[in-house]
């Protein structure tokens, strides 16, 4: 069973990771490779698990260096990314790369983290946008990255495992109304995270 919370003794001291960043980037991209997808013109979901958010992990500590301290505050803001067995779990990013369109497309977008689906057939699992802090100001801007989970019932995991039909990842939000078909590899990828 993949676990399901990170704890400190999975963290690898600093100078040993540095030995093996090279290999493990590598691994972890081949693995990250299949828990992607392009919904529309500007959002990508990253869907989360035991591995990305260990590997995050690293990352940070190695770019930081913060140490222990350091330590818990990533242990506290990436284990919640894990999914927990009847879950996914995305980083949706809105990736525009001119600073002034992307100020435009994200200030028609409040609420976008509340408007996130995944459908299976007939059945749709609403997105639930991770309450850490505000991801949409007052003003109707949203964020550019927003961290959502899907809470999947018995049997939409059966169902999603099954294979049969289409898997739609979306959003239902007046100004971005995007869907794209999830393909059988990020499918059978993500079948992984239940429990």
């Amino acid at each position: 069973m993949t676990p399901r919370k990170i704890a400190a003794s999975d963290i690898l001291p600093l100078a040993e990771y540095s030995g093996q960043r090279a290999e493990r980037r590598k691994r972890i991209s081949e693995i990250k490779k299949n828990r992607r997808l392009e919904v529309g013109p500007f959002a990508t979901f990253y869907f989360e698990s035991f591995d990305t958010m260990l590997h995050q992990i690293h990352e940070m500590l190695f770019i930081e260096k913060g140490g222990a301290e350091q330590l818990a505050d990533e242990l506290a803001a990436y284990n919640p990314l894990i999914p927990t067995g009847a879950e996914l779990v995305a980083t949706v990013m809105f990736e525009i790369d001119d600073p002034i369109r992307r100020a435009r497309v994200l200030a028609t977008l409040g609420g976008v983290e509340h408007k996130a689906f995944i459908r299976l057939g007939g059945e749709v699992v609403h997105g639930v946008a991770e309450e850490d802090q505000e991801r949409s100001r007052d003003d109707g801007k949203a964020s550019s990255v927003q961290f959502i989970r899907f809470p999947f019932t018995a049997a939409q995991v059966k169902a999603f495992r099954g294979g049969e039909g289409d898997v739609v990842v979306g959003f239902d939000h007046a100004n971005y109304g995007h869907m794209a078909v999830m393909s059988a590899p990020v499918r059978e990828a993500l079948g992984k995270d239940f429990a």
